[in-house]
């Protein structure tokens, strides 16, 4: 009989503090009109002193496993998504297997692909599963972005926000995660890039994403042989507004059907889908037998998409 992986409980987790832009306007030169117009964003959160990723990423894991009903050492699968880790070594993942007690040797690793991370990581977990590598897989997207941002650059620091979000994937004899696609072009790695501090041309990323994800998705729906009209939520990484909506129109998909929390998430990378994948599900929009289209564009360029049903 095959095997398929279902996402069967989803948590997230956002720091207490709250970055408007108001407050932003006292830091550098800059509008909540400028930022709102430009990007949607109207707030976002940011890390505490000494809070670092892996805290973020403990937290929506523990309440992923609640809802899923399971213990922590079912998991026999641990992807984190980040490009902030705690340390460049040891990894993200081998920390929260630690802060979430699990003792049962499971496999644990970090993927690295910016922004498109969580996309990566749910695909490469859901083919662990199909693989029978493991049975019940927990991937999370965690960033602390915060403290990659040169907070002078008023064309960087008013987009980024810290935060975690993170799934359960079980072992299932029904087709939850459908199919993915994932690309990368390294051509255009000066694009957008932290060396140290985030840097990007945001005109070239904005023009290269709406088509790489128009693209991506039409591709993804081509194979599976099934058009825009099936899928009943877009749930777009939250990079800007403008990149959402561009993307939307271009697979002829009303806003209506596109989970959108950029506004008081800002973008937070690896993070942002399933931060927003959480909201839309604790919220009862997403509902049972419905389809569900992933997409997100990161550094490098990488991007990719996933079909879920729910």
């Amino acid at each position: 009989m095959k095997t398929y992986s279902r996402i069967v409980g989803t948590g997230s987790y956002l720091p207490a503090k709250t970055l408007t832009n108001f407050d932003l306007e006292k830091m550098v030169e800059t509008t909540n009109d400028w930022i709102v117009t430009r990007s949607g964003i109207s707030e976002r959160h940011v890390a505490a002193e000494g809070e670092l990723t892996s805290d973020l990423a403990c937290q929506a894991s523990l309440k992923a496993i609640e809802a899923a009903g399971i213990v922590a050492d079912e998991i026999d699968l641990i992807i984190v998504a980040t490009t902030s880790p705690d340390l460049p070594f040891p990894s993200t993942a081998c920390v929260l297997q630690d802060k979430l007690g699990i003792r049962n040797g499971a496999a644990a690793f970090d993927m690295q692909a910016v922004c498109g991370g969580f996309v990566f990581a749910l695909n490469t977990a859901d083919l662990y599963i199909r693989g029978g590598q493991a049975k019940t897989a927990l991937v999370v997207g965690a960033e602390v972005l915060s403290r990659m941002l040169d907070w002078n650059d008023r064309t960087t620091c008013v987009l980024f926000g810290d935060g975690a979000g993170a799934v359960i994937l079980r072992a299932s004899e029904e087709p939850g995660v459908v199919a993915g696609k994932l690309h990368a072009d390294g051509r255009h790695r000066d694009l957008l890039k932290a060396d140290p501090k985030i840097s990007m041309d945001g005109k070239s990323v904005f023009k290269f994403a709406v088509n790489a994800l128009s693209d991506v998705v039409e591709e993804l729906l081509e194979d599976q042989k099934m058009v825009g009209s099936y899928i009943d939520w877009l749930v777009p990484h939250q990079a800007n507004i403008r990149i959402i909506e561009a993307t939307a129109k271009k697979l002829g998909m009303s806003m209506d059907r596109v989970v959108q929390t950029v506004a008081v998430h800002g973008n937070t990378s690896a993070a942002s889908i399933p931060l927003a994948l959480d909201v839309a599900v604790r919220d009862g929009r997403i509902k049972a037998g419905q389809n569900l289209l992933i997409e997100a564009i990161g550094g490098g360029f990488t991007w990719g998409a996933v079909l879920i049903k729910w």
